[in-house]
């Protein structure tokens, strides 16, 4: 080989490992990296379709429960939405609202980073709500706190939604003791209007 040719190889080699390197690279970021999750779509969709109107529906005011951390009650608001046919579809909304959060100002109850896994509704009238992990990040700390987040949901679904007597909170698919180190996740929870303020007549 001349030195002409061994001067060329020199460079020429490690342009092409610098090229192929950045191939790689960007082949992995457009077909891999910024797909979205599976679980991740099919959450999105279904958040979706909760919200959606249905064709020749109309709206009907519901009343949403927020708390009101330095007084511990929950603060009734009005809302207007689309009710699905169905009940396990109108809890979902209902939760989705709650998500959203107030359009009155009040507090959240679930972080506006929380999700909703799936919903059953049993003949009993118990509604089991499966919440993934990450439901427990940016949630208020206390028992007190996390008792009202909890009432935010409970008093929401059953004042709403005449079908559920009880509302049961699990995460990712399991029961569990606690919230996120306070409030008990091992029993049902009821209605309880001690803890609601401006609750309509």
């Amino acid at each position: 080989m001349t030195r002409r040719n061994l001067i060329l190889a020199l460079i020429v080699i490690p342009i092409l490992v610098v090229s192929g390197f950045y191939l790689r690279a960007l082949v992995r970021r457009m077909f891999f990296e910024n797909r979205p999750r599976p679980e991740d779509e099919m959450r999105t969709q279904l958040s979706q379709q909760a919200l959606q109107s249905e064709s020749g529906a109309e709206q009907q005011t519901v009343t949403l429960y927020f708390p009101n951390f330095e007084a511990g009650t929950l603060v009734a608001e009005a809302r207007q939405l689309t009710l699905a046919a169905n009940n396990t579809d109108r809890i979902r909304q209902i939760v989705l609202a709650l998500i959203e959060g107030s359009k009155q100002g009040h507090a959240r109850g679930l972080p506006a980073s929380a999700a909703l896994r799936a919903v059953f509704l049993t003949s009993d009238g118990t509604a089991y709500l499966d919440f993934p992990n990450e439901v427990t990040q940016n949630f208020p700390v206390g028992i007190e706190s996390e008792t009202l987040a909890i009432y935010s949901v409970v008093e929401s679904i059953i004042a709403n939604i005449p079908g559920v007597k009880r509302v049961k909170f699990l995460i990712q698919g399991r029961e569990v003791d606690t919230l996120d180190g306070h409030a008990d996740l091992t029993g049902f929870y009821v209605s309880s209007q001690a803890t609601t303020a401006n609750a309509p007549p």
